[in-house]
């Protein structure tokens, strides 16, 4: 099972990044989403694989006619969050009330429900129970937020499971798509996207993905985008973010031709979720 997702933000949406950070400053800096969402459209329906895009609410705010376009191209549409804040750094009132604004943006554009999330930077950490319980408060049955190794925004190592579980809070139930891992030389590594997606070369990316019974992708527009703006980062994070930009997009076509992609609307259809693992995060 490979699901294939991207997560709808710009180039500038880069987290931890004082530049960037500030919402009202986003205005300021030139839009490329238009191009690049055109770009991922393009070759992900040339292929004919589905897909699910995770969409920012403050991008479907200004740039309506980009929500559209994907719901047009039917694709699901999903929510990831509306100004892009890593959750830990909030109040769950801040949360709550930046995730319904999401989806009420979304579904007005799009007249449908809106039941899947994934949290910027993959950004909900243990001990956060309320994040959970907001997102089945607010209608979310679907969550991808888990990234079940340690990393720069957190991750959730202790997570227990990096495949389909049921996640236990106090509001209920939710069906947890985490990302997928692979193994490299003995060790568990993220592999299926982002910055980790384009430094590998694709002979690994291939061996991991044939070896992979469950696969969850993460793509941004930008991971596409050789010319877009380069900001000033630290060293560390400027390699990430931008490397392998110039190979990616072969890449990810050679990737999408040789491989079946389903969107998380099928691949939980498929799922038995009476079989999977319940993991309370109370």
């Amino acid at each position: 099972m490979n699901i294939l997702t991207c997560d709808i933000e710009d180039w500038f949406h880069l987290l931890d990044i004082p530049a960037t950070a500030n919402v009202e400053n986003w205005d300021n800096f030139t839009s490329r989403i238009h191009g690049n969402v055109d770009r991922l459209l393009e070759i992900i329906q040339l292929h004919g694989h589905s897909a699910t895009f995770f969409c920012l609410g403050w991008v479907a705010e200004k740039y309506p006619e980009v929500i559209r376009k994907i719901d047009a191209s039917g694709f699901e549409i999903a929510t990831h969050t509306h100004t892009h804040q890593l959750v830990y750094q909030q109040k769950p009132e801040q949360f709550c009330q930046d995730i319904r604004r999401s989806i009420c943006t979304l579904e007005d554009i799009t007249g449908k429900k809106v039941k899947s999330f994934r949290a910027p930077g993959f950004s909900i950490i243990p001990g956060m129970p309320w994040a959970f319980e907001t997102l089945v408060e607010l209608g979310i049955e679907r969550d991808s937020s888990i990234f079940p190794l340690a990393r720069g925004h957190g991750g959730f190592a202790t997570f227990g499971s990096a495949r389909p579980a049921i996640i236990e809070c106090g509001g209920g139930t939710l069906k947890e798509f985490p990302i997928s891992l692979g193994r490299l030389w003995g060790k568990q590594i993220v592999f299926s996207g982002g910055g980790y997606y384009r430094l590998l070369p694709y002979r690994t990316v291939q061996k991991l993905t044939t070896k992979s019974d469950y696969l969850m992708s993460y793509f941004h527009p930008r991971d596409f985008d050789p010319e877009q703006p380069v900001l000033d980062l630290p060293l560390f994070r400027r390699f990430k973010s931008y490397v392998g930009l110039q190979r990616a997009f072969t890449k990810f076509d050679r990737w999408l031709a040789e491989n079946e992609f389903i969107d998380m609307l099928v691949a939980d259809e498929a799922i038995d979720w009476d079989s999977v693992p319940r993991i309370s995060v109370n």
